[in-house]
């Protein structure tokens, strides 16, 4: 690791040290995060890029599923479960230029499975399924930018 960072104009950035030290203050708080909830913690999931800490709860027993997020656009998003950004950059949907995709629509993807990359502040940060199913729409283009959860594809069960 370098002790910083220089940017173009040169300017200095923060150094690894203080990412290391922003990610060590999320794990050991962690913990607190989860007390937080009336339910037990689900996920936590921490990203880089200006950080962005996303915290889901499991569902409590007998509550009613929490309704889903609105659309970013104002037409209707068709059925299905959609994979949505984990933060703000440029969705790829192969691995480099000229690779195939990693999902086509029709493709039966399962948990885990890597479905794309978003690259944030030259980072290539591996987007998966969080669930088993078939892809029927992908609604990011390969080199788009997108947003912090901005849909990028949707699946619906598989047979």
């Amino acid at each position: 690791m370098t002790a910083d960072t220089t940017r173009a104009g040169g300017r200095t950035g923060p150094d690894d040290d203080d990412a290391e030290r922003v990610l060590d203050w999320v794990v050991r708080h962690a913990a607190r995060l989860g007390e937080a909830g009336a339910v037990p913690l689900r996920r936590i999931r921490v990203s880089t890029a200006a950080l962005a800490v996303d915290v889901e709860w499991a569902e409590a027993a007998g509550a009613p599923p929490a309704p889903a997020p609105a659309a970013p656009s104002a037409e209707a998003e068709p059925p299905g479960t959609w994979i949505r950004s984990p933060m703000v950059g440029t969705f790829y949907r192969s691995r480099e230029p000229g690779a195939p995709p990693f999902v086509e629509v029709g493709d039966v993807v399962e948990p885990g499975q890597q479905i794309g990359i978003v690259e944030a502040m030259k980072l290539m940060n591996a987007v998966q399924a969080e669930q088993r199913g078939r892809v029927s729409e992908i609604a990011a283009r390969d080199g788009s930018p997108v947003q912090y959860d901005e849909p990028l594809l949707a699946l619906v069960p598989a047979d």
